[in-house]
């Protein structure tokens, strides 16, 4: 059974009254940050406070820890693996058959930096956490939101910075840091979800050089997105027309040197491909963003 975490609410009903006057909004912030960049869907769908937060138990979180392997159960259960492909792949007129689909878990916000730095986020004060939340230490919920934390302060990769976002402004704040002051956040767009099937490339845009950075919904009590940038990794935009007629315009990224990855990451099990210079690209999965510098 999901549950909800009604603590979060109380916080960020007395932030808004506390504040409403004399602190800027999310949207503020952005559009005096990033006056000439639009807001992704991904990022106005998680500006809505008041929504429940849930942390399902589902086996569909995407594998973003590169030095992280895959059992067989993940390469049987986890559906993202429909997302990885090669780069030789991504061209206009192919087909390819794939699944996007929104998380089961977390349908929670993004909370306001002021709240959001309110709230304990380490291995070290865990217990405190669970406490607020009022969740079960022994729980399976538990165990998805210790994962997380651990995930969020294990040291990265050779060449990849890495940081976890618990707010729009702390997310900004790090793109920016790593990309300069003019950026560009862009997600999956279509009306709708969609089913497994077959889509055809109508078109694919080339949206960055090699610094992107790559933020990651995260399953947590709300709303935190695993930011890294890496180096050697381009993102393209590729127009796609479904089988049923459905239009989407899906966020790529492929990676050019994966030499310091897992040798059992999903992606190498899926695409039957070891480590080294082949680059591995995936699409982004719905609610993940992609912020390219704006030129």
């Amino acid at each position: 059974m999901d549950f909800k975490f009604q603590n979060i609410f109380l916080l960020l009903s007395v932030a808004f009254v506390a504040s409403h006057e004399a602190l800027p909004s999310q949207e503020d912030y952005w559009r005096s940050v990033l006056p000439n960049s639009s807001m992704p869907k991904a990022v106005k769908d998680l500006l809505h406070p008041g929504k429940p937060v849930n942390v399902g138990i589902t086996p569909d979180a995407f594998p973003i820890i590169y030095h992280h392997g895959a059992d067989e159960n993940q390469l049987r259960d986890n559906q993202n693996v429909t997302l990885f492909f090669l780069e030789k792949d991504l061209y206009k007129g192919n087909n390819m058959k794939l699944h996007f689909f929104k998380s089961a878990y977390d349908r929670g916000s993004l909370l306001p930096r002021r709240v959001a730095d309110s709230i304990p986020f380490s291995s070290e004060k865990f217990l405190e956490i669970l406490n607020r939340f009022s969740v079960n230490p022994s729980s399976k919920k538990a165990n998805i939101m210790k994962k997380t934390i651990q995930e969020c302060e294990e040291a990265g990769i050779k060449g990849e910075e890495k940081y976890c976002a618990t707010s729009l402004e702390s997310m900004v704040d790090f793109s920016t840091s790593k990309l300069g002051p003019k950026v560009e956040a862009v997600s999956f767009e279509t009306e709708q979800e969609t089913p497994l099937q077959k889509y055809r490339i109508v078109k694919v845009k080339k949206i960055s050089g090699e610094k992107v950075v790559a933020c990651h919904k995260q399953r947590y009590a709300y709303v935190v997105f695993y930011c890294h940038k890496t180096e050697t990794t381009m993102a393209y935009k590729v127009a796609m027309v479904g089988d049923n007629g459905t239009k989407v315009e899906a966020v790529a990224v492929c990676h050019k040197d994966t030499t310091a990855w897992n040798p059992k990451h999903l992606a190498f099990q899926v695409l039957k491909v070891k480590p080294g210079n082949i680059p591995v690209c995936h699409f982004l999965p719905m609610e993940h963003i992609v912020w390219v510098p704006k030129h």
